[in-house]
């Protein structure tokens, strides 16, 4: 494995080989991420799928106005779509 490093007053690339340490260490966190998502992508999903706060405060305050369930139907949909592992 290589990396490029480019220096940005002059703009001159330099490829460097990795060391079999760092490439180790590449692995490993990219074993540790996958591990991560595969525990929490769930969490991830779920935040995307709520929206925005503010959004989310929108619909409580619509459904306290006009007596509808929107906000309490939307997260149960966003969990049913992303369930916990």
């Amino acid at each position: 494995m290589e990396r490029i490093e480019v220096n940005v007053r002059t703009k001159e690339k330099d490829t460097i080989k990795l060391t079999q340490v760092e490439v180790d260490a590449a692995n490993v966190n990219t074993q540790a991420e996958a591990a991560y998502m595969e525990a929490n992508g769930y969490k991830v999903a779920r935040l995307e799928a709520y929206g925005s706060i503010g959004d989310q405060l929108d619909m409580i305050y619509k459904d306290q106005v006009n007596s509808t369930s929107t906000f309490k139907d939307h997260v149960a949909s966003v969990k049913t779509a992303h369930p916990k592992p």
